[in-house]
């Protein structure tokens, strides 16, 4: 992954993880997850990333729709 995108949210949530994606793109954030969970047991984490100029807004789009 490029050196420019940066994690904004961690989760082992797979659908929470998609659902804050979308709304992030929605907003006009770029968004990607990458699933770094065992396929078979679903154990790890999702994370959610963003572009690094984009930081600033993801959070503060995290923080106002309190996702946590």
């Amino acid at each position: 992954m490029s050196e420019n995108w940066i994690k904004v949210y961690i989760t082992t949530d797979t659908f929470a993880a998609e659902v804050l994606k979308q709304g992030l793109t929605e907003a006009g954030i770029p968004a990607v997850t990458m699933n770094k969970q065992l396929a078979a047991y679903h154990l790890g984490e999702i994370h959610v990333l963003v572009n690094k100029s984009d930081f600033d807004k993801a959070i503060e789009y995290i923080v106002q729709n309190e996702i946590e």
